[in-house]
Formats: structure tokens, C-alpha cells, sequence
């Protein structure tokens, strides 16, 4: 619970930070050649997929929803045995990314992105979005080499 609160923290102290200090600016750098900030919005999923539709907003909130439903169940159902401990960790990242760009898309009507790579050309995006990618190969690295019954949980 507090990791996930300190993470959705962070996402949007970030977010703030950004519209107080990049928005309408010129692009920093951060690592020369590696990572920068730009601030942008995204009314879209990633890479702007049903952006600037009107409906793409509610679609995307309602499946953001069912994700994190699913999350939180399968989580209860995760067994307090020490050898499960490595399988919350990714839940709690893609909950917390998924809980941080929502509270945008609810609040705002988009999200606020503003991280960039620079050696490539790929999407900006934000604390959150690092959070979910970043959990979801976490947690496929988890179920697929270390605790490989964990998909067929039941509580006893």
C-alpha cells in the first residue's frame, strides 16, 4: 500500500512539476543524448492510439478500470508464502501506473507526459507509463522463471 501511494506520488509530482516548468519551453536535456524532457499531452493510450476521438477517453478509463480491478483481485489472491513476495512487487508498479495516468484522464481529460529518449525516435512518456512497462516485464520475468505456478492461484 505505501509503495504504491509513494509511486503515484512521484507520477504526479512529477506531472506538476512538468506544467510549472516545461511546458511551452524548449526541450532539456537531461543525459546528453540519452533522456530529455519535453512536455506534451496524450488524449490517446500510447502512442496516442484514440486520442482526439471524444469517446477514446471513456474507453480507455473504463479498461484502465478493469485492468486495475484485476489487479487488486488477483493480488488477494497471491499466498503469503515468502516464495510469492517477488510476484507483488510488478502488480504494485503496473497498479500504481495505471492509478497515476487514470487520475490524469479523469481529472484532465488526458495525460501528461514529458520524458523522451533521444537516441530514438519513440513516444514521450511519463513516471507511470516507466511503472506499468517496467512491471509488466517484471512480472513476466517472475511467472515465467521464478515462481512459475503462480497463474493458477487459489486462496486456502
Amino acid at each position: 500500500m505505501l509503495a504504491t501511494i509513494v509511486m503515484v506520488a512521484l507520477d504526479l509530482l512529477l506531472k506538476y512539476w512538468s506544467v510549472a516548468n516545461l511546458e511551452g519551453q524548449p526541450e532539456r536535456v537531461l543525459i546528453p543524448g540519452v533522456l530529455g524532457l519535453r512536455y506534451t499531452i496524450n488524449t490517446g493510450a500510447a502512442f496516442g492510439l484514440l486520442g482526439n476521438t471524444g469517446w477514446g477517453r471513456w474507453v480507455l478509463s473504463v479498461v484502465n478500470l478493469l485492468l486495475m480491478g484485476g489487479l487488486l483481485w488477483y493480488y488477494s489472491r497471491i499466498p503469503l508464502e515468502r516464495r510469492f513476495w517477488l510476484l507483488r512487487i510488478p502488480i504494485i508498479m503496473i497498479f500504481a501506473g495505471g492509478f497515476g495516468n487514470l487520475y490524469d484522464r479523469f481529472t484532465l481529460g488526458y495525460v501528461r507526459d514529458m520524458l523522451e529518449f533521444l537516441f530514438m525516435n519513440f513516444a514521450i512518456f511519463n513516471l507511470a507509463d516507466v511503472f506499468v512497462t517496467v512491471g509488466v516485464f517484471l512480472g513476466a520475468f517472475v511467472l515465467l522463471f521464478t515462481v512459475k505456478d503462480a497463474p493458477y492461484l487459489e486462496r486456502k
